[in-house]
């Protein structure tokens, strides 16, 4: 038997994320966006949204459009009440993911609730292919007690949102674009790695702590940081004296044209027009 090597990926490229307006007038942090689809892809977007202020986002998101991507809310503090077009509505509480397939197209909202907690969470964009651009939609509402926590080494705990790893699967599964998501938590100076395959792409973002995300790299990746890894076939992680905290998600490319108009992605000019045109004569929900 041929013994096979690891190849650690090497950092690409460190930012951090940037203050942004979205919605009606919610302050969040872009990890990353249009710049970095051809590094990330099939990931489109990151938002982190953090504030213990009210005023920064009460004002939600009402109903908007999508179609041709799936959206990706992750609540960590505060709850969000959503409701669509097809007659959904719930709620997303801490330790939530709501994991929605817009597919053809689909209208919602969704609107923080007053809470005595500060609002934390995210939501990643993830584009889809081709074929599947006007699939119907479907919501998956994933609760926090449905989702594993993997404990791979000493000091280290993986809440396995999609994927698997060391044996736990996460509960979002059958998914167009194939994907991986978890929520990492390492403690002071402890070190895990772990395996991704070569061909996919991959990142971390940094919400709590620090890190260095490459053995002997000198730069240290702090809070709201976003990291983009090289190629290989392992991504390696050390804490600081603070501990880690980071999302981390890898998928396979899907190498195909993009054309994006805000909610809605598509793969040609043509195609974001008619969406548009359908949208504006009421035509948008198939």
């Amino acid at each position: 038997m041929i013994a096979t090597m690891t190849r650690q990926r090497a950092v690409h490229r460190v930012h951090r994320s940037l203050p942004t307006v979205e919605g009606a007038g919610v302050h969040l942090f872009r990890a990353f966006g249009h710049s970095e689809t051809g590094l990330l892809d099939p990931f489109l977007m990151l938002d982190h949204f953090r504030s213990s202020d009210p005023r920064d986002y009460m004002e939600g998101f009402p109903m908007h459009p999508h179609r041709g991507i799936e959206t990706v809310t992750y609540v960590l503090s505060g709850r969000i009440e959503h409701q669509d077009s097809l007659g959904n509505k719930g709620e997303i509480a801490a330790g939530d993911v709501q994991w929605m397939t817009a597919g053809s197209g689909i209208l919602h909202q969704e609107m923080p609730k007053r809470t005595d907690d500060p609002m934390h969470g995210f939501q990643l964009w993830i584009n889809l292919p081709r074929a599947h651009k006007m699939m119907p939609p479907r919501y998956r509402d994933v609760k926090s007690s449905m989702i594993p926590i993997a404990k791979p080494e000493a000091g280290v705990e993986v809440k396995v949102i999609a994927g698997t790893l060391n044996g736990a699967t996460g509960p979002v599964k059958d998914l167009v674009a194939p994907v991986e998501l978890s929520d990492v938590w390492l403690s002071a100076e402890a070190d895990a790695s772990f395996s991704v395959k070569n061909e996919d792409h991959a990142f971390a973002y940094v919400f709590e702590g620090s890190g260095h995300f490459e053995e002997g790299g000198r730069h240290v990746v702090e809070d709201q940081q976003l990291v983009i890894f090289g190629e290989g076939d392992e991504v390696w992680v050390k804490a600081s004296r603070r501990g880690c905290r980071f999302l981390f998600a890898h998928g396979r490319p899907l190498h195909e044209p993009i054309a994006w108009g805000g909610p809605i992605v598509m793969n040609s000019r043509e195609e974001l027009d008619q969406s548009f045109e359908e949208l504006r004569l009421g035509r948008f929900i198939r």
